[in-house]
């Protein structure tokens, strides 16, 4: 990898942590440029502004890292019930990458800024859609393999199970990683039930 690019990346992990722990708001480029030691100059020579750096965050860390992964642990083989299950249980309890305390970086994004800047709304819609359309795709599936009677909604089973997701994480961030237990077990109940 070449220095300059090396640099950048740098820069936008570093950018994608402290977002994640503070907020997209509460993150001074002054602060990105202290953890990463890099200058103020080699941060403007990556990032014409803060908005364009908080949009490679989500175009360059949060999307190719998180819709892979759950494609992947939607597409094995068995019951889409345990996969959705298991794809639900790995981002609650096992995914090195995301702390109770500070929620998901998706959600909490969506919650700052997608109604403030039509940049980052497009963005975070363009993450939540793609995770949409996985979990569409492979509910369909199932019902081709006759796994799920044909009368369940793709897009509103899909949808319920986003939605349950970013209610988890934030309780999560107020009652602990216990609330993720209590979650998940009223929704193995749901999922069984389709």
């Amino acid at each position: 990898m070449a220095k300059a690019a090396a640099t950048r990346l740098a820069i936008v992990q570093k950018a994608f942590d402290l977002i994640y722990e503070r907020g997209y708001q509460a993150t001074s480029i002054d602060e990105i440029i202290a953890t990463t030691q890099v200058t103020k100059g080699a941060f403007f020579y990556h990032f014409k502004n803060k908005e364009e750096m908080g949009l490679a965050v989500i175009n360059e860390i949060m999307y190719p890292n998180m819709i892979p992964l759950l494609g992947d642990s939607l597409k094995k083989p068995g019951d889409i019930r345990e996969n959705i299950y298991g794809m639900m249980k790995a981002l609650l309890s096992n995914h090195q990458f995301f702390k109770v305390e500070f929620g998901c970086p998706v959600v909490n994004l969506i919650e700052e800024m997608a109604s403030l800047n039509a940049n980052f709304h497009k963005a975070l819609t363009r993450v939540i859609m793609a995770w949409q359309a996985e979990l569409e795709n492979a509910i369909r599936a199932a019902q081709d393999q006759q796994q799920l009677a044909k009368e369940h909604h793709a897009e509103n089973i899909a949808s319920y199970v986003i939605s349950g997701y970013g209610g988890a994480r934030y309780m999560g961030k107020v009652l602990g990683r216990s609330s993720y237990t209590s979650f998940l077990q009223e929704f193995k109940k749901y999922l069984n039930s389709l």
